[in-house]
């Protein structure tokens, strides 16, 4: 492994990190932990109680616009109701999303000025991307909390990470003089494409779902969580998504059984499926568990990353008989 790749893993697993932490603030209902930007109450660090806080001192007229925002009535917001709402466990998981951006942000520039000395072109122009993506998302970031948790603007946020993170996936692939290959059949590369396919038609549909459940939790505060599948099947979203799964257990079966070998990355990919198909259970039998919409999330982001990195290093066996590449032992 190179130094380049290095740090493009590097940039990846803070990346990854980035992804479960920010699964983490949307499941648990944080986004307005920290209710304005860049500070959070005002402060550089964040309160741990109420008494902490000036709220004579903040800006009531944004938290009104907010509450609006959320279907409340602006009127009734006052610092006594703020004091009254304040969540310190909100409030750090929130800020811990915040400061968990720094990594990924010092990781991707870094990648960016050592990008200059590789050889490919590719590679310094999918760095340029993933540099052009980091400072998006940091902007959408601060549109998230200002515009009071948006919905169509958490899903592109997520969207764009992930997508970044398969630029930061080519650029770890390709950043060496031999990118790692390997020789296989022409049906499992279009398994593997139609698995690719299938799995980014899914996290849309997750995506509308988990808007779903944050409408729930806003509505149905203080309630258990299990309550909220029989409301959800009412949805031809959520039921489309949760039939929609069983295709793509299938597809990542066939493929597994087509692959010309089963290394680590193709059992990992398939093992991926398996354990959102186990999840999606969970959410839609025992309830829509909060640990179990964190794991959710973050394994669908590794599984993306996983069939990115599959398809780059394939290429079809220009014969009958496959020819050997080194390939990561199984």
């Amino acid at each position: 492994m190179t130094r380049f790749q290095r740090i493009a893993l590097t940039a990846f697993i803070c990346l990854e990190a980035l992804i479960f932490i920010g699964a983490a603030v949307r499941a648990t209902g944080s986004g307005l932990g920290c209710p304005d930007w860049p500070f959070c109450y005002g402060r550089m660090i964040p309160p741990t109680s109420a008494d902490q806080i000036d709220f004579t001192k903040l800006n009531i007229e944004k938290f009104k616009k907010k509450a609006a925002q959320h279907g409340r009535d602006p009127a009734t917001i006052t610092p006594e109701l703020l004091r009254a709402e304040f969540d310190p466990v909100a409030t750090w998981i929130e800020y811990g999303n915040r400061l968990s951006s720094l990594p990924i942000s010092l990781s991707v520039l870094v990648m960016l000025i050592a990008s200059f000395w590789q050889p490919a072109r590719s590679v310094r122009w999918a760095t340029f991307a993933a540099f052009v993506l980091l400072l998006v998302n940091a902007w959408l970031g601060a549109r998230v909390v200002l515009s009071g948790l948006q919905p169509g603007t958490i899903t592109l946020h997520m969207a764009l990470a992930i997508l970044m993170q398969c630029v930061i996936v080519f650029a770890a692939w390709r950043g060496c003089d031999q990118p790692w290959r390997f020789d296989t059949t022409h049906p499992s590369i279009k398994l593997a494409g139609a698995l690719f396919f299938l799995v980014v038609i899914e996290g849309i549909m997750g995506s509308q779902v988990r808007e779903l459940t944050d409408e729930l939790a806003r509505v149905h505060t203080g309630q258990p969580r299990p309550t909220w599948v029989a409301e959800l099947e009412q949805s031809w979203v959520y039921l489309a998504h949760r039939s929609f799964s069983w295709l793509i257990v299938g597809t990542a079966m066939l493929f597994y059984r087509k692959a010309s070998q089963t290394t680590w990355l193709e059992k990992s990919i398939v093992g991926l499926v398996f354990a959102q198909m186990f999840l999606g259970i969970v959410l839609a039998r025992v309830g829509i568990l909060a640990v179990a919409q964190i794991l959710h999330i973050g394994l669908s982001s590794l599984l993306v990353s996983g069939l990115c990195l599959w398809l780059l290093a394939s290429r079809r066996a220009r014969s009958s008989a496959l020819t050997t590449s080194p390939r990561p032992a199984a």
